[in-house]
């Protein structure tokens, strides 16, 4: 583990790029000018890179987003994949089922787009479908235990597999939490994105070389370690008040039983 005060000085060991977006680019409140400033030089560069989140959420949707939010110019967004994205395709095959469950927050609700008439009560639904938590039960889990703990018969299928997210100062749960709850209850959750392997596969080819940027030790580094690439941890975001200095952080990696080639405080180029 190294820490890296400039990404250019690396770039040319590379063939791809994997930047997670909240926590990295954003924090979803603002961008970080660092970030930015690293996606220009990258794009005018000509390097290869995507941006990879557990957004779950269309693709247009989280770059409607950075565009119209974030301000940043489209030119540089042309390459991003959500999980939410992914696990669309297998709602529309119908592979868990016709009938779902909706928890999860009305803006979510692009993710079944055109499936509007199959949406039903808990009772009645073949699956659930998990993007999140509802506006106004966003810190109490024990309502979701309430509402999932006689459904547990149903699978769970998990667009998020982020537990927590930093928007601004305030943390929040995210639908891997809920994922993670209904598994602790005996339920079965089927997660699209990180850190899995299958959310890599439409952007990596085998003989890249990648480097996977992100600031989360549970789905980015530990992607990273799944699918054998290299990684650069940002250590500002998810994970910030648990690292006091590099000699913690090797300790915090343990923890979650990850490793990571290179760290930098937020992305710098």
């Amino acid at each position: 583990m190294k820490k890296l005060d400039h990404l250019k000085n690396i770039i040319n060991n590379y063939d791809h790029f994997i930047i997670d977006l909240w926590g990295v680019v954003h924090n979803g409140v603002r961008p970080y000018q660092g970030a930015i400033k690293t996606i220009e030089e990258l794009y005018n560069n000509k390097k290869n890179y995507s941006f990879l989140s557990n957004a779950p959420r269309p693709v247009n949707d989280v770059r409607k987003f950075l565009i119209e939010k974030m301000k940043i110019n489209k030119k540089y967004l042309k390459n991003i994949i959500t999980s939410g994205e992914a696990a669309i395709n297998s709602i529309k095959n119908f592979d868990y089922g016709k009938f779902f469950f909706h928890l999860g927050p009305e803006r979510d609700n692009k993710i079944y787009l055109g499936l509007e008439n199959y949406k039903t009560k808990i009772e009645k639904c073949d699956y659930i479908l998990c993007t999140g938590l509802y506006d106004d039960h966003m810190s109490k889990l024990e309502f979701y235990e309430k509402l999932l703990k006689s459904s547990l018969e149903k699978k769970m299928v998990c667009t998020n597999p982020d537990l927590i997210v930093d928007k601004g100062n305030t943390q929040e749960y995210c639908a891997g939490t809920v994922a993670k709850l209904f598994e602790s209850l005996g339920g079965k959750v089927i997660y699209f994105g990180k850190p899995y392997k299958e959310i890599y596969n439409s952007i990596i080819n085998k003989t890249d070389k990648a480097l996977i940027i992100g600031d989360n030790l549970r789905t980015d580094i530990k992607g990273a370690n799944l699918i054998n690439q290299d990684s650069l941890f940002i250590m500002d975001g998810i994970h910030k008040n648990e690292i006091k200095d590099l000699d913690n952080l090797s300790n915090i990696l343990k923890k979650y039983n990850v490793k990571t080639n290179f760290v930098q405080e937020q992305l710098n180029w």
